[in-house]
């Protein structure tokens, strides 16, 4: 896997904070990734795997949970009580009215939640609407030329 600094360091400076970070882009440029490779750091931060609540709504597995009800409701039976819980909603538009589910997590305490979404209806204006304004958006690129100069082992001049 190819870790995205840019990225990676604007996540971690917004780790612990009372707001919903949303992460886009188009698809396949590494919006899962990296949350995979932060909940990996936050593990080797020293939290516990049960503090870590990860959810990738286009694995068939979580068919159950696209209705926000069900999503609302398996999250929170599994919050830890007076510990931070890290919430991970990967391609959380599959979800209908997901923003329901989401801001209601949002008003719990000891919650950290990460989006990730990458169709035009995240994209679009309209997540200011949808998540009441409780949000970040990390617009997510694929590979920077540097980057891909970087994994390539190639000279500027040759690439």
């Amino acid at each position: 896997m190819v870790e995205r600094k840019i990225y990676m360091d604007k996540i971690k400076k917004l780790q612990n904070q009372q707001i919903i970070k949303v992460v886009t882009g188009v698809r396949r440029c590494g919006k899962s990734t990296l949350l995979k490779q932060f909940q990996s750091y936050l593990l080797n931060m020293g939290v516990e795997q049960e503090q870590i609540i990860a959810i990738n709504f286009e694995d068939v597995e979580n068919e159950n949970l696209l209705d926000y009800h069900a999503l609302h409701s398996y999250v929170t039976k599994r919050l830890i009580p007076n510990k931070m819980t890290y919430i991970f909603l990967d391609e959380i538009q599959a979800v209908l009215n997901f923003q329901k589910a989401v801001d209601s997590l949002f008003l719990r305490e000891n919650t950290d939640i990460y989006i990730t979404g990458s169709n035009a209806y995240l994209l679009s204006g309209e997540l200011a609407t949808l998540l009441s304004g409780r949000y970040i958006e990390i617009p997510m690129l694929p590979l920077s030329f540097a980057e891909y100069l970087e994994l390539s082992g190639l000279e500027k001049h040759s690439a």
